[in-house]
């Protein structure tokens, strides 16, 4: 069975001038490491997530970044791009990787400078896509597949009242403040791992080393009021705005998975099981659903419905399509990105699955015997969503401690 024996991040925010990404992913791969003792011999593959660098060059990158953090030649390393899902599937790579019997211990990772590596200029289009109305979609900006959702489903300033701007607009300021209040009480400290880099000055041009170890994204001061003030960044008469959609920004994150078996003999903690995973895909032009259309998916492949999770983690690319999926799937957001969401933290696009995964276990850890089964799903460019269910580590290990669900159908053999 696999676990989640362990994760790490770094801190996500606007490192500029951002040190270079493998160093990031070389913070959280080799404190994973040090946190657990852990012989790096004994991992069987790392899998990272990661979207804009050109491929054979990040994965280079990478390559190198392993070897930075203390791994040996014979441990093999790959990269994977789902676009904004790639840090989790990684993960769920590593999981299956595992559940085959392919290796016992493996490490699921993601990284991300927006900062660095910019969206460059589109290559030659196959002429084609004028045919083919949804191949045409696929190539469509992510603010404009915002606003198509906010027209199609309701979310927006022109078909609907205040009241719906404000209920976008409400969502953008509960992230911040959220995220906020996680960071006062000291809920990221465990997660982070702080990221020595150099800055410059702008007015004096002095350089000078700091080191970063909190979010720099969140605005705890923002209100509707500021909020409703700003213009749409995408259309003229649109909503999605540059207050209400996910940050540019940089980060990284670690997840150490293994057989439960092993974690055990090792005396490592299971903060969690990995249970499901599913990607799916949805109309490109509408791609923000992606995570109404994945979650159910990948809740059923548990044994589970819907209404037995306790903890969502939807990446909040948009408050447009956050807001539809949440609506749709009928949530309660008081079990929805508790802690906030990308609206306040940033979006790293290969980083964020792999972030998602310390925030929410650490918060299931948290809640203890009240929450035993959460969600991490995002919407992914070009029209898919991904998501994969999690329960908590002690569940499995003293299920006196769990509590129970509306069916009898687990995967843990432990709960027969």
């Amino acid at each position: 069975m696999e676990k989640a024996a362990n994760r790490q991040r770094v801190l996500l925010g606007h490192l500029r001038p951002s040190p270079v990404p493998h160093q990031t992913q070389e913070s959280s791969v080799s404190a994973l490491i040090e946190k657990t003792n852990l012989d790096p011999n004994e991992v069987g593959d790392i899998i990272v997530g990661t979207v804009l660098a050109p491929g054979s060059q990040r994965a280079t990158e990478c390559r190198m970044a392993s070897f930075y953090a203390g791994f040996p030649e014979t441990v093999p390393i790959r990269t994977v791009n789902r676009q904004c899902s790639s840090g989790l599937q990684a993960v769920a790579d590593v999981a299956a990787s595992i559940k085959a019997g392919f290796y016992d211990i493996g490490i699921g990772a993601g990284l991300e400078s927006m900062t660095l590596d910019v969206l460059g200029k589109a290559r030659q289009v196959n002429p084609r896509v004028e045919s083919f109305a949804q191949a045409r979609d696929c190539l469509l900006p992510m603010g404009i597949t915002s606003e198509n959702v906010a027209q199609r489903y309701g979310v927006t300033r022109q078909e609907h009242d205040e009241a719906a701007v404000s209920l976008q607009e409400l969502f953008t300021v509960m992230s911040h403040r959220r995220a906020a209040a996680a960071i006062a009480s000291g809920k990221f400290t465990d997660e982070i791992v702080p990221v020595s880099t150099k800055i410059v000055d702008p007015k004096t041009g002095e350089e000078k080393a700091v080191t970063i170890s909190i979010d720099d994204g969140v605005r705890p001061n923002t209100n509707i009021t500021d909020l409703a003030k700003l213009k749409p960044a995408f259309k003229k008469d649109g909503s999605t705005t540059a207050g209400n959609a996910s940050q540019v920004s940089d980060g990284a994150g670690a997840v150490l998975l293994m057989k439960r078996s092993l974690a055990l003999q090792k005396g490592l903690p299971i903060l969690g099981v990995f249970r499901s995973f599913a990607a799916v895909g949805v109309d490109p032009a509408v791609m923000g659903i992606g995570p109404a259309a994945a979650i159910p998916v990948a809740v059923k492949s548990a044994g589970l419905e819907v209404e037995d999770i306790d903890l969502f983690e939807i990446n909040e690319a948009f408050a447009s399509q956050f807001v539809y999926c949440c609506k749709k799937l009928e949530l309660d957001p008081e079990k929805v990105n508790v802690n906030g969401g990308a609206i306040a933290l940033g979006h790293p696009l290969g980083a964020t699955g792999a972030r998602c995964v310390p925030t929410l276990l650490n918060e299931m850890k948290r809640r203890g015997r009240d929450c035993r089964f959460g969600v991490i799903s995002m919407c992914i460019g070009s029209g898919m969503g991904a998501a994969a269910v999690f329960e908590r580590g002690d569940c499995v290990d003293d299920l006196g401690n769990a509590r129970t669900v509306g069916t009898d159908k687990f995967l843990s053999k432990d709960a027969k």
